[in-house]
């Protein structure tokens, strides 16, 4: 602990307690709580969704991913870069058109259902305690190294920290704190990926050939293979990428914050731009790592390699530039809890307390309380999964999130936009069959069951061969929808042609 890093963390802490400050003063509504009253402009929003979406797996796992496993590491980066393009096609702007507050009031426009929110909450909740966990186990990793203290003292930190920001400033003061966030992390990488670049020469073919010699990998590191050796594994992880984004309830519930679905789209725009960047820039974060740093001192430092991007930042700039790195790694964190926890309170407040309890008469002020509940049990969920999570790489934590997203919520969201003969009962039923079969799948991988001790949470041989499920938990989903649909004898296509000239048009009544 020095007092560089210490003064620069209470920066990033007292600026984003003064954010808070004052968008409590703004929060006075339920709209303004879940949404920021929709008054965020598309280059606010397209920042705030960079923000949201450039978490500790992109920074840190996807850095320490790429130091020790190469091209494999670097999987990551083009699975969540090229699922922005599923979200601007496909879900951006009917999502915008259809929706209020939460992906359950998009599926409502068609199928004014309880059991359809109740499922969709429950899946929303699902999602953000997955993802949660992959922050706080990075945001643990980062802190203990800094500050030498205790794992279970640094996750407390952020939890109550992030708790704070959504009890008191709702969606404005998580989308400035992301805003900020994304622009502060930018600096970061490119200041990191120029300096690595110098130390190539700025020739990115030297870069590439030196590569093959500075790890204990040889040639391989830069061949497919060396973590991902299977190749049905690899395209399940690729499709829980590539898919997942879609479905993710903090990212979608950003088409919100904005008047229409024009600035919708615009927001999708800046977004890929910023979120596009940066994957590039991941290779020489990652590169240079493997090179100025070392694997063993990288998994010295987190055995999962978390911590490969502030160790490269002491590496090349000092003390100075690992305390800024940290620190803007930090505010990465908290932006994106604080948005994960908003999420899931909205999905506990607006639709099981509010839509389903309370049969849509709650009052703002009973819908306010109930989210501010809710964000704390959200809290304290995702706290206590991540004591137990620590030797995890939190890139590897976010792409289970994105199975489940891609699962159990863009099979419906899909269905729900394109499809005529859709009703209530496919819903249900698509939901419920990658929901249940992404948790299952995963309970009994490779990531629960290992024979080697330490390698995972039980030892024992895995019942289910694939360390991410996407493969046959996606399809399950799509196959569900379609089974429910036409076991029904329920449909309405009145209903259907009235949502697509909402969903295109953004008309309402």
């Amino acid at each position: 602990m020095n007092a560089t890093v210490v003064t620069l963390f209470l920066i990033i802490v007292i600026a984003t307690l003064v954010i808070t400050y004052y968008a409590a003063k703004k929060t006075q509504t339920t709209g303004d709580f879940y949404t920021a009253g929709g008054g965020l402009k598309g280059w606010q929003n397209g920042l705030a969704i960079a923000g949201d979406y450039l978490s500790a797996a992109s920074f840190l796992g996807i850095a320490g991913a790429i130091a020790l496993y190469g091209f494999d590491g670097f999987f990551y980066s083009i699975g969540f870069l090229i699922a922005y393009l599923v979200v601007m096609f496909l879900v951006a702007e009917p999502l915008r058109n259809l929706g209020k507050y939460t992906l359950a009031d998009m599926i409502n426009a068609r199928f004014d259902a309880k059991k359809v929110r109740g499922i969709a909450a429950l899946s929303t909740i699902t999602i953000v305690i997955f993802y949660m966990i992959a922050q706080l186990v990075g945001a643990g990793a980062l802190i203990q190294l800094l500050f030498d203290i205790d794992y279970w003292i640094a996750v407390l930190i952020v939890g109550v920290m992030m708790t704070i920001y959504v009890l008191f400033g709702g969606m404005t003061a998580t989308s400035w704190v992301q805003i900020i966030k994304a622009v502060l992390l930018m600096i970061g990488t490119v200041i990191i990926a120029f300096m690595v670049l110098a130390k190539f020469n700025f020739n990115i073919l030297g870069m590439f050939s030196e590569m093959k010699t500075v790890t204990s990998h040889g040639a391989d590191y830069l061949n497919l293979g060396l973590k991902y050796n299977v190749p049905l594994d690899t395209i399940s992880l690729m499709l829980a990428l590539v898919l997942g984004t879609a479905g993710l309830p903090h990212i979608l519930m950003r088409f919100f914050t904005v008047r229409n679905a024009k600035t919708a789209r615009s927001s999708v725009v800046t977004a890929t731009w910023v979120v596009g960047i940066f994957y590039v820039l991941t290779i020489f974060l990652g590169f240079g790592a493997a090179a100025f740093v070392g694997e063993e001192l990288i998994t010295a430092a987190n055995p999962a390699g978390n911590m490969a991007a502030p160790l490269l930042a002491e590496a090349l700039g000092g003390n100075f530039l690992m305390s800024f790195v940290s620190a803007v790694a930090f505010a990465t964190i908290l932006a994106v809890v604080a948005g994960l926890v908003l999420s899931g309170a909205s999905a506990f407040a607006h639709d099981i307390y509010g839509q389903i309890i309370k049969k849509g008469k709650a009052t703002d002020k009973q819908q306010m309380l109930a989210a501010r509940y809710a964000s704390l049990g959200v809290s304290v969920f995702s706290i206590i999964f991540a004591l137990f999570a620590q030797t995890m790489n939190v890139a590897f934590l976010v792409s289970l999130a994105f199975c489940v997203a891609a699962s159990a919520n863009l099979p419906v969201i899909l269905y729900t936009i394109y499809w005529k003969r859709f009703n209530t009962a496919g819903a249900i039923t698509a939901m419920l069959f990658g929901l249940v079969s992404a948790l299952v799948l995963v309970s009994i991988s490779p990531n629960v069951f290992s024979p080697i001790e330490g390698a995972a949470i039980f030892v024992g041989e895995p019942i289910f061969p694939l360390t991410n499920p996407a493969l046959i938990s996606v399809p399950l989903g799509f196959l569900g929808g379609y089974i429910g649909t036409m076991l029904s004898k329920e449909v309405d296509l009145n209903h259907y042609a009235e949502v697509q000239v909402k969903a295109n048009t953004g008309y309402r009544e």
